[in-house]
Formats: C-alpha cells, sequence, structure tokens
C-alpha cells in the first residue's frame, strides 16, 4: 500500500511539473507572439513567395588579393572577462492607455507617410544611384556608385514594414558590382558605415542570405584599407591599386582618429561570418588608440586638436564596440570612461533668456601649457554626444553620464526650438556661462559678447551670437539622442520634444516635389525657405528612421538586443 502510495504522489508531482514547465513556455511564447516586434518579424521575414534573385557575383574577387604587408597570425574575437551580463540599457516601460497608443500611432503613421513619399521618389527618378536630387528630380552618384541610399535604406524598410519594397530592394543588392566604381577614389569612411552597415544590419533583421553574401565582398574590398606599411587604413581606396595588392600609402592629411571610426562594422562582420581577419584588423587599430589615450595634450581624448563633432564617430563607437562585443573586451569601457570624463572638458552651460540648465559641446584647443581653451561652438554634428554619454552612463552603471546626456540633447533641442524655423543649423555659436549651477540671463553680458563676433547677425535668437553655418542639411544626430534618451528613461517628454522636432523638419524641408532637401537658412522664418538640390542617404536611413522609433512600441529593436552604428544600422549584439 505504502509503494503504491509513493507511486501516485510522484506520478501527481510528474504532473504538476510538466503542467509547470509548459505553463511557464507558454506564458513565454505567448508573450513574444504579443510583440509587436515578433509580429513585424513574421511579417517580414516570412516564406518568400517568389524566388529570390540569384546573387550576382561581383566583377573583381577583393578576397583573391595578395597582400604586401600581410597581418600575420590573426587576433580573435574575444570571450572572456566578462563573467555577468551587461547592465540593462533600455527602460521598462508600463503598457500604455489607449489615448496614448493613439497619439503615439498617429504621429507613427505621419513619420512612415513621409518616408513612403520620398523612397518613392527615389524609385522614380533615381534608382540603383547613390542619392535623389529632390528638387530638380536627378540623382548623383557621390560614393562610387553602389545605390548607396538603396542600401542605407534597407533597414528602414524592413523597420517600417514595407516587405514589398524590402523584397524588391533586396533583389537590387544581388546586382550591385563591388568589382567597379564609379570613383577612382573610395571612401573608407563612409563606405563602411553606409553600404557596409547598411546590408550588415538588414541581414541582421532579416536573415537574407544574398545581403551577407555581398557584405562579404564589400568587407573584402574594405580590408584591402589595411594593406599598408604600418596596418592603418587609409581614408581613400585607391580602387584600381588595391587590386594589385602592391600596398597603399596613408594619406598625410589623414586625421589622427579616422581610423578608430570603422571599428564597429568590421567587428559584426567577423562575427557573422566567424572569419577574423576584419576583427584581427580593427583591432590592431584600436591598440595603439589604446595605448596612446592618456598620452595626449588632452589624456583621455585624440588628437592634440579636439573636436567633439568632427571626431564623433570614434568616440561613439567606444562604448557601442563594448556592448557589441558583450563586455568582453575591456579595453573599449577603458578607453569610453577615459574619453567620457576627459570629454567634460568640452562642455559648456549656454547662457539663455530662460535660463534652462542645458549642456553643448565645443571645439576647442589645447595649449602649450595644458590648459584647454574652447570657442563655444557647437555644430549639428556634435549633437551625438547626448546619446553617447546616456548609453555610457548605462552601460557602466555612471547616473552622472546619463544626467550629463539629458543635458546635451536637451541643448540641441533648444538649438532647435529657438530658431523660427524649428531647426538647428548646422554651426553655432552661444555665450558661456560662468557657473554651471548658477547662471542667469545677462543682457549686457550678451551684448558685449556678441560684439565680437564679425559673424553676428541682429536676426538671430537670443543666445546665439553666430550661425555660422545657417544651413539643415536632414541631419540625424539630435533626434537620435532624443532616441536613446526615450529608450533609456521612459520619460514620454522626450517623444513630445521628438514630435515638435519632426514636424519642423518635414514642413521646413518640404519641396514642390513633396520630397524633402536640405535648407540653405534655418534661421529667417521666410515664405518659402531656400533650399539645395541633395537628400542625403542618411534622411531615409537615419533621421526619418529614428523619428519612427521614437513612436514605435519599444520591442521594436530593442536596445539591449541591438547596436547602431552611427548610421543608425541596428548590429545584433552579442549575448
Amino acid at each position: 500500500m505504502g509503494h503504491r502510495s509513493r507511486k501516485y504522489r510522484d506520478t501527481v508531482i510528474l504532473i504538476a511539473g510538466v503542467l509547470v514547465v509548459w505553463w511557464s513556455l507558454s506564458a513565454v511564447f505567448n508573450g513574444a507572439s504579443n510583440s509587436e516586434f515578433f509580429r513585424l518579424q513574421q511579417h517580414m521575414n516570412s516564406e518568400i513567395q517568389s524566388p529570390s534573385q540569384a546573387v550576382r557575383t561581383s566583377s573583381f574577387d577583393w578576397s583573391s588579393v595578395s597582400f604586401r604587408y600581410p597581418p600575420g597570425p590573426l587576433t580573435p574575437l574575444p570571450t572572456g572577462h566578462q563573467s555577468h551580463p551587461l547592465p540593462v540599457v533600455q527602460a521598462k516601460f508600463q503598457s500604455e492607455g489607449s489615448v496614448t497608443s493613439n497619439l503615439r500611432e498617429g504621429r507613427r503613421r505621419e513619420v512612415r507617410e513621409v518616408f513612403m513619399g520620398d523612397w518613392g521618389a527615389y524609385k522614380k527618378y533615381a534608382w540603383m544611384k547613390d542619392a535623389l536630387k529632390p528638387l530638380s528630380g536627378g540623382f548623383q552618384d557621390q560614393f562610387s556608385g553602389w545605390a548607396a541610399t538603396l542600401v542605407d535604406s534597407l533597414d528602414t524598410l524592413w523597420i517600417i514594414g514595407l516587405r514589398e519594397e524590402f523584397d524588391e530592394a533586396v533583389n537590387a543588392v544581388a546586382n550591385i558590382d563591388f568589382g567597379k566604381s564609379s570613383s577612382g577614389r573610395v571612401n573608407t569612411f563612409e563606405t563602411n558605415i553606409r553600404y557596409l552597415g547598411g546590408l550588415m544590419a538588414a541581414y541582421d533583421l532579416s536573415k537574407r542570405e544574398v545581403l551577407l553574401v555581398k557584405a562579404v565582398e564589400l568587407g573584402d574590398l574594405l580590408y584591402g584599407a589595411f594593406n599598408t606599411a604600418n596596418r592603418m587604413p587609409v581614408d581613400f581606396i585607391d580602387f584600381e591599386v588595391a587590386k594589385t595588392g602592391n600596398g597603399l600609402t596613408v594619406e598625410g592629411s589623414v586625421v589622427s582618429a579616422s581610423p578608430g571610426t570603422i571599428s564597429l562594422e568590421l567587428t559584426r562582420l567577423s562575427q557573422l561570418t566567424g572569419d577574423m581577419k576584419y576583427y584581427d584588423a580593427i583591432s590592431r587599430v584600436m591598440d595603439v588608440f589604446y595605448e596612446g589615450q592618456n598620452k595626449t595634450r588632452l589624456p583621455g581624448l585624440w588628437p592634440m586638436m579636439v573636436s567633439m563633432s568632427r571626431q564623433d564617430v570614434l568616440y561613439e563607437y567606444l562604448p557601442k564596440t563594448y556592448a557589441l562585443l558583450g563586455g568582453h573586451e575591456l579595453k573599449y569601457k577603458v578607453m569610453s570612461i577615459g574619453f567620457m570624463e576627459a570629454a567634460k572638458k568640452l562642455l559648456f552651460r549656454p547662457m539663455v533668456p530662460g535660463n534652462e540648465d542645458l549642456l553643448m559641446p565645443s571645439s576647442g584647443w589645447v595649449a602649450e601649457d595644458g590648459n584647454v581653451y574652447l570657442d563655444h561652438e557647437t555644430e549639428h554634428l556634435g549633437c551625438f554626444l547626448g546619446g553617447t554619454y546616456a548609453l555610457g552612463g548605462k552601460l557602466f552603471k555612471n547616473k552622472e553620464y546619463v544626467d550629463i546626456g539629458a543635458k546635451l540633447t536637451l541643448g540641441c533641442v533648444y538649438g532647435y526650438q529657438a530658431f523660427p524655423t524649428g531647426m538647428m543649423p548646422e554651426r553655432i555659436n552661444m555665450v558661456p556661462c560662468e557657473d554651471l549651477d548658477d547662471c542667469k540671463w545677462d543682457q549686457q553680458r550678451f551684448d558685449e559678447e556678441k560684439g565680437k563676433r564679425p559673424e553676428y547677425r541682429e536676426h538671430l535668437p537670443l543666445g546665439f551670437t553666430t550661425a555660422k553655418d545657417p544651413r539643415y542639411i536632414l541631419r540625424p544626430e539630435a533626434i537620435e539622442s532624443v532616441f536613446i534618451m526615450y529608450r533609456i528613461t521612459g520619460d514620454p517628454v522626450w517623444q513630445d520634444l521628438g514630435w515638435t522636432m519632426f514636424t519642423a523638419v518635414a514642413n521646413g524641408t518640404k519641396t514642390e516635389r513633396r520630397t524633402h532637401a536640405a535648407v540653405e537658412d534655418v534661421t529667417r522664418d521666410t515664405k518659402s525657405l531656400p533650399q539645395s538640390d541633395y537628400m542625403e542617404s542618411f534622411w531615409l536611413a537615419e533621421t526619418l528612421k529614428y523619428f519612427y522609433l521614437l513612436f514605435c512600441p519599444p520591442d521594436i529593436v530593442n536596445l539591449d538586443e541591438y547596436v547602431f552604428n552611427t548610421e543608425a544600422h541596428p548590429f545584433l549584439r552579442s549575448q
């Protein structure tokens, strides 16, 4: 009798255990199936109804080049050091009510419509060309003629859920010939971030093999940039000389930090392919930066002449590469913290009429005596820094960095709000506060400071002593930081700020063709803003993508699962 009781009890326990496991798995899978990102994946990645076009192999095999300067033993991807998962980056979002949801979805639809209009114009007037001319309906090939806008926009098409357009674009990618170029010199940096980044991100999202095949072809071309005597990459690849393998010469005018601006993409390519040559190439470069970081006039930053806009990608990529590698390469953490500490000296609080507590990035220089001097000039490019500080603050558990990131982002948002068009110029100057903690508007001091600037114009808003470059060229850096701040904090105020920016930008850059173009002067609110006949590929790849993601449910491209390259291409993070 006792034996039967124990058997019965064991059976009940077993059934109960199975039910618990079944309930747990059901909860997980039901949660996944209720996720909008899961549904998006199902829509975009379900079995293709029509067969994909065969991949057209490029007319030159870049992997066959025999290098004059081979690398030697290859450095493998790191696998050690990090015993715990990286800290959570993205906020835990609460479920939203119907009113909030309807408002967000309405805004999201409007961003989608703008994207679709410009994508349609690209297809009509500039298909397979690098860039659309939005005023004349023409096109331009300035990035080797490999359809930069198409490749740059692949992952945006996927994220927005445009399945038919994405399939068409992927089939077009299959025909790109990386063995030919419309230019004799290939820009290493731009090719890396727009083309290679675009191909790999679209592959990470869709798993379409043609994208990885083409990424490897292009990666082998870019790998040729390292065929130099010191294994430092050239800024521009001489296309025909690179084919010979005889070696390239690093330009004398190369900015000293530029070799570090391709670390994220080459690291991801090694992760995807298992071929260590790409990671090895960039790892050797970053070792040089690591060894020299504290040997400059401003320890923590490169080079001796420093600017938080001209070297944006190098600094941006330090915490991002750390995240992409799952925290397994500690030198990226060391360099990240070193740069964020040093960069504080290049930040200033601007004196503004409303006394808002803002920060702005500045250019500057280091004198022989070691003192740092700022010119209090901010470039729109520098607006990336708010998101970088915030991301680093979460990765390294440093609240001060997150707070700095918020103030920097608010500073750039102010740069939009202060001008009558609602758009921030390319380059501005402001008056620095003498005290970061207590800064009240001082009209007399402002008048004195504006008198020192020959570029001052009477129509500029109070607080701005120049708008040296009054253009807005569809740039993404400010909305990028707004998006990151929203995902990191979960505070909907960032969505509201972003929406105000979007409406101003979408309306102010609209053309008679209902496309969007760069504006030559955003400091004057005229009935018809002067425009340039050019639409950068990053308008579709970055600016509109960040606006769209700002109004998406936060599970779509979660910051704990993906890391964005500097062209807003999301790479799947190593776990």
